[in-house]
């Protein structure tokens, strides 16, 4: 038979505690890296030859079946034993028998830790054994442990655990197993971690003691989450044991999941030079692993990880996306002030730092200049030799943010200046203070927003469209109807002498033009004409207006917002305002002067400007268009196209006017006449003035008298005038207020005077003259009448000038060189007696001689020579 030999000689005592430490030592190691052995599943067999031991006479024998009982888990052994409460009274004997042997009672003590409920009833004997300092420290170890393996049926007896722990006599083996019975006792000794703390933190304390305080703060889990400061402390302790930081870094498996600010403590290890005394088989792949463990495996603490710990050089990536390496740099940013102290992980991290920083494929933007300023002032703090790297960077994005900067404000204050842009044409605050005052324009417009106002066919738009109907005003458009104008009518084109259509010759304003023609042929209807259809600014002007200058003329329309006069000769010079300027014919030598040197002076503007034939010097950069009469089939033409026009109540319409103005041309032109009597009648119907006065005598039935149209339409209009007021047409009174009104250069007669003669006038059948309705500054409506033609309002002018009278002799010599009344000499050619007429054909010659200005002695020769 085979046995098992076995000492029963007592071994010393001292051996005994050696043995005893270094198994205890041993058994607390809470830090082995190799796998725990997994607990055989024992088998009913198994369990029937252990409990057969226990009967044995030998203690030993005893001991060795307690030994293997402790190896089986408790839930393993409630199944197949049988009955438990009998083996654990067994246990509790022999751990209470003094005289057994040490070894075998510490093993009773082990066999009662794992037999669970039916071991509870003994915890008070395991207590006593605990405490009796006369027993051997080996089984008052195995006494503790048990305890902690009782579970919730010891909790009771935790502040009695807890004093052995803290008990500075007790050997540190029992101490030591105080401590890991505690960490076993779950819940119930959360609220005694505060101690455990303590015995942790105290450098007298042995450093077994002190692991396994750290070991049993792991397994008390989340319950220690507030003294993890107190765990990491310890790990960055480098006076501290190693063995007792390794169990802290056990310990903090089990507690919670840490932040990266938490974790880099764990990583620093890797940088531990004597890794293998912290953890068995130490090396620096645990320390990555324990860092990915511990933190979870967060995005933050992957891409830490990417960069510093030793990564494999394959790892890294040679290319970032801008994403990348922004996200990289903010969790360097958030690691760096964690690693204060650790030398060698802030060197690693400067280092990638430096490397993300400069990295060629990430473009780092002007937002990030925040996060890469952080970085190089941490560097600098520190007199990192990485952060010159960093500030290069830097100073590339500072340039690039400068001018980003200068474009920003630029944006802002073109967006502040565009916003002005579009208030400007409803409040003249804005008009006077910040467009047209030249100081504000100049200094808060920093000197580009002049210029562009100038230049920029939109701003220059928007700059006047507040003063457009002002702009425009003298032309009368709400008068003019644009398909009653006549667009055959036709101009001999300079240089070429060749004859095309007005519309076609002059679609626009480009460059300067002078257009010339006699009175009727319809110079300012075409203005009109192009002011209607033109889609820039224009102004118009009548010549008399521009006495004291057309820029001043032009700042008297902008309603005194033009202050700065220098600003608006720009705008003009840079073609900003179209120009228009009608009856240059109608002033004075001085008043043509001063036109003709502004034309001159702004040579790139685009001006237009209208005359009768006149002896005077034309501007040198102008182009002189020269408006030529209507031709015999453009006079039939231009009669069948006034129908739209004619009165609503006209006798003649359709076909009937037609064939009223074809029979009245064949017998103007082909009846027995003198062919200077044929050529003047000639010259007056192609004047489409005189045809509009025709057409419309046409269309009532009337025979027209060409000598005598206006005359003859007056006296229509005075025999209409005498039928509906019971008067007689006041005519030498209201000749009389027209010429006041033409001295004073005033358009609008006098109608609250004569506002019965204005509206025989005005009348449709007769139209000589017009009325324009508009609004005055309280909202009021007004309306003012208007001659609809100087033609028309000469014929009213001659009334003072017949007559032998000393008042009309006198005229006849005071206003011979007076350009408004040039067209009252002219109908004095045919009106006057053929005797007074000589004479002062005469006198005009003279006048011209004297003057060397023969430009109404020529054309009164001419129209006399008829008579």
């Amino acid at each position: 038979m085979l046995t098992t030999p076995r000492h029963s000689s007592k071994p010393s005592p001292f051996i005994l505690y050696a043995l005893a430490f270094i198994f205890s030592f041993l058994l607390c190691l809470p830090w082995v890296n190799a796998k725990e052995t997994p607990k055989p599943k024992p088998q009913q067999w198994q369990i029937d030859g252990i409990v057969a031991a226990l009967d044995d006479s030998y203690p030993k024998v005893k001991g060795y079946a307690f030994d293997k009982l402790a190896e089986y888990k408790p839930q393993d052994l409630k199944i197949l034993l049988k009955k438990p409460e009998e083996i654990a009274q067994k246990a509790a004997n022999i751990l209470k028998d003094e005289k057994v042997d040490s070894s075998v009672r510490s093993s009773a003590a082990s066999a009662l830790g794992n037999l669970g409920e039916a071991a509870t009833k003994y915890i008070p004997d395991i207590l006593n054994i605990l405490k009796d300092e006369k027993v051997n420290s080996y089984i008052r170890g195995s006494a503790a442990s048990a305890l902690g393996n009782l579970g919730e049926a010891a909790t009771k007896y935790i502040p009695d655990i807890l004093n052995f722990l803290k008990d500075e006599k007790v050997y540190s083996v029992v101490r030591g197993s105080a401590a890991s019975a505690l960490g076993n006792l779950g819940k119930a000794a959360t609220k005694y971690i505060p101690d455990i703390v303590n015995i942790l933190k105290d450098e007298k304390v042995d450093s077994g003691v002190r692991r396994s305080a750290a070991s049993a703060l792991g397994n008390l889990g989340e319950a220690a989450t507030k003294y993890i400061p107190n765990i990491l402390n310890f790990l960055k302790d480098e006076k501290v044991n190693s063995y007792i930081r390794g169990s802290a870094a056990s310990a903090l498996e089990n507690i919670k999941q840490l932040k990266l600010e938490e974790v880099v403590v764990v990583l620093n290890y890797i940088y531990e030079p004597n890794q293998e005394s912290l953890k068995d088989n130490g090396t620096f792949e645990y320390w990555r692993f324990l860092t990915y463990f511990l933190s979870g495996g967060n995005d933050e603490v992957k891409t830490l990880l990417t960069w510093v710990g030793k990564p494999e050089r394959k790892a890294v990536p040679p290319k970032l996306t801008h994403e990348q390496g922004k996200t990289t740099l903010e969790v360097f940013l958030k690691a760096w002030e964690p690693t204060q102290g650790f030398t060698e992980l802030r060197e690693d991290l400067a280092k990638q730092i430096s490397e993300v920083a400069t990295n060629k494929k990430v473009t780092w933007k002007l937002d990030n200049l925040l996060l890469l300023q952080s970085h190089y002032n941490n560097l600098k703090q520190v007199r990192s030799t990485h952060a010159n790297a960093v500030q290069s960077v830097i100073d590339n994005l500072e340039v690039w943010r400068w001018f980003v900067r200068a474009r920003n404000t630029i944006l802002i204050h073109a967006a502040l200046w565009l916003a002005l842009i579009f208030a400007y044409p409803k409040f003249p605050q804005v008009q006077a203070i910040f467009f047209w005052n030249p100081w504000v324009r100049r200094i808060f417009g920093v000197g580009y927003v002049g210029f562009l106002l100038a230049w920029v066919p939109f701003l220059r738009r928007k700059l006047f469209e507040p003063f457009q109907p002002s702009l425009l005003a003298d032309a009368g458009l709400d008068n003019f109807n644009d398909q009653s104008y006549f667009p055959e009518s036709r101009v001999k084109i300079p240089i070429s002498e060749e004859i095309l259509p007005v519309t076609a010759a002059l679609p626009s304003i480009k460059g300067q033009i002078v257009l010339e023609g006699d009175s009727g042929l319809g110079k300012s209807m075409f203005l009109r004409h192009l002011v209607k259809n033109s889609q820039q600014i224009l102004v118009y002007l009548p010549a008399q207006k521009c006495h004291k200058g057309v820029i001043e003329a032009i700042q008297d329309k902008l309603h005194g917002q033009a202050q700065d006069a220098g600003f608006l000769k720009n705008l003009i010079y840079s073609g900003a305002i179209d120009i228009c300027i009608d009856g240059l014919n109608e002033v004075t030598a001085e008043t043509r002067a001063k036109i003709c040197q502004f034309v001159e002076s702004y040579f790139r503007g685009n001006i237009i400007m209208t005359t009768q034939p006149l002896e005077w010097t034309a501007p040198s950069t102008a182009k002189i268009y020269k408006l030529q009469p209507l031709e015999q089939q453009q006079i039939q033409e231009f009669l069948i196209s006034r129908q739209p026009r004619l009165p609503k109540d006209a006798q003649l319409q359709g076909a009937d006017y037609a064939k009223a103005c074809t029979n009245y041309l064949t017998e103007v032109f082909q009846q027995p006449q003198a062919k200077e009597e044929l050529d003047a009648v000639r010259r007056i119907l192609s004047n489409p003035m005189d045809l509009t006065v025709v057409a419309l005598m046409l269309s009532q039935g009337k025979h027209p008298n060409l000598f005598r149209l206006q005359e003859q339409q007056y006296n229509l209009i005075a025999a209409e005038y005498l039928k509906e007021w019971n008067q007689e047409f006041p005519l030498k009174k209201f000749s009389a207020a027209v010429y006041e009104m033409r001295l004073a250069d005033k358009q609008a007669l006098p109608a609250d005077e004569f506002y019965q003669v204005a509206m025989s006038l005005s009348d449709e059948k007769y139209k000589m003259v017009v009325s324009r309705q508009w609004q005055d500054e309280k909202g009021e409506a007004k309306k003012e009448w208007y001659f609809r033609h100087d033609k028309i309002m000469d014929f009213f002018l001659v009334q003072n000038f017949l007559g032998e009278t000393d008042a009309a002799e006198g005229l006849l010599v005071d206003r011979m060189g007076d350009p408004r009344f040039r067209g009252v000499y002219f109908l004095l050619a045919t009106l006057l007696e053929i005797d007074a007429a000589k004479k002062l054909r005469e006198e005009l010659i003279q006048y011209a001689a004297d003057t060397k200005d023969n430009t109404v002695s020529n054309t009164f020769v001419q129209l006399l020579r008829t008579r």
